[in-house]
């Protein structure tokens, strides 16, 4: 067998048993709700147009026949360790925000203490040995996490929501924010229905000074063969309030490049800090998942002042150089003269203040 034959024929197995694992996974009875402008009584879709994909097979066969080139890095990249009393010591009057890792972030909202699609496992995979694996530890000691006010869930894909996360960290977690049905998930992963507030888009929860308003994006759900959207995904609007001081950001979670973003920005705008979906794009999912050139775009249309990336530098899920994510949105806000913060993982962003901006991604293979 060539070396090129048993290298598909390696991957085809690896993808054989993940959807076999996916279609036995994630196959809980899920809610029904009300009949919507994106909810036809059974599934949630996209507005205003159903995303520019192309059919499921052919996606398959493109991962199948397709050879990576530089997905991975070659050794892990750098991080910043945070140890958790020098969060605990961030200034409560200010908001702060810390990246862990594709899309999970760390907030401390005016002294509240937040998750975003927190994933700590080292794999994203219904099964824990199979599947894109971590470049990077995570930069923050998971075990000894101080107690939090709550965690935001955006949608229900393994990238975004891990169960193995959210079993072992829930019980030091008082409130869990996501999108209409998500919330069946985190019963099944044993987070108490009291905790869990489920959200239309358009529709918020105010908690502590804090608001959260869910709004469109432009993606899909489902963690099976069986349950394509049958829970919602949303982008999020969070604000927190202290006194005079009232900070916005934005969180596009995963989305398709669309006209909402005009939108959201007229009605919620400015904001403080937009965080950008940026990495896992393809033409062959154009729909769902945005381009760097379209993510600056996106920033601009929401009126935000500082941009940050999301959704790169820790898995592989895509067939771009790994580094694409962030040469390419930093040549898009040159370009636009966007100001782009580019934090390593663990790194301190303080709203207001002068944001981290080195290029700590050049000349790592």
């Amino acid at each position: 067998m060539s070396r090129r034959v048993s290298w598909q024929f390696a991957l085809w197995v690896k993808c054989v048993v993940l959807v076999l694992c996916a279609s036995l996974a994630g196959c809980t009875a899920l809610a029904s709700f009300p009949v919507s402008d994106h909810y036809d009584g059974e599934r949630f879709f996209n507005v205003p147009q159903e995303p520019r994909n192309a059919s499921s097979w052919k996606i398959w066969w493109y991962f199948l026949t397709t050879k990576r080139v530089a997905t991975v890095p070659a050794a892990p990249i750098p991080i910043q360790r945070l140890d958790w009393q020098t969060w605990l010591a961030l200034p409560d009057t200010q908001v702060h925000v810390v990246r862990l890792g594709h899309a999970s972030l760390l907030l401390k909202l005016h002294g509240q203490r937040w998750l975003v699609d927190p994933v700590f496992s080292e794999r994203v995979s219904p099964v824990s040995f199979i599947g894109p694996k971590r470049f990077h530890p995570v930069p923050v000691d998971v075990d000894n996490m101080p107690p939090l006010d709550g965690v935001l869930i955006s949608h229900d894909h393994y990238d975004h929501l891990d169960a193995e996360t959210v079993r072992r960290i829930h019980p030091k977690v008082k409130h869990f924010v996501t999108s209409l049905g998500v919330g069946t998930r985190l019963r099944e992963f044993g987070v108490p229905a009291e905790k869990i507030t489920e959200l239309d888009w358009q529709k918020s929860h105010q908690i502590a000074g804090l608001t959260f308003t869910a709004q469109p994006a432009q993606h899909f759900s489902g963690r099976s063969l069986f349950d394509r959207n049958k829970t919602l995904w949303s982008s999020w609007v969070i604000q927190s309030k202290q006194g005079s001081d009232m900070r916005k950001i934005f969180f596009t979670a995963d989305t398709g490049y669309f006209a909402g973003f005009k939108d959201i920005g007229k009605k919620h705008g400015p904001f403080d800090l937009t965080l950008i979906e940026c990495g896992a794009w393809d033409a062959m999912w154009s729909g769902i998942h945005m381009t760097p050139e379209e993510g600056v775009q996106a920033h601009i249309d929401l009126q935000g002042r500082v941009m940050a990336t999301v959704h790169n530098g820790t898995f592989d899920l895509a067939l771009h150089h790994w580094r694409a994510p962030f040469d390419r949105s930093y040549a898009a806000a040159q370009k636009l003269g966007v100001n782009l913060a580019t934090p390593m993982m663990g790194e301190v962003m303080t709203l207001g203040a002068p944001m981290p901006q080195s290029r700590w991604w050049e000349g790592l293979e």
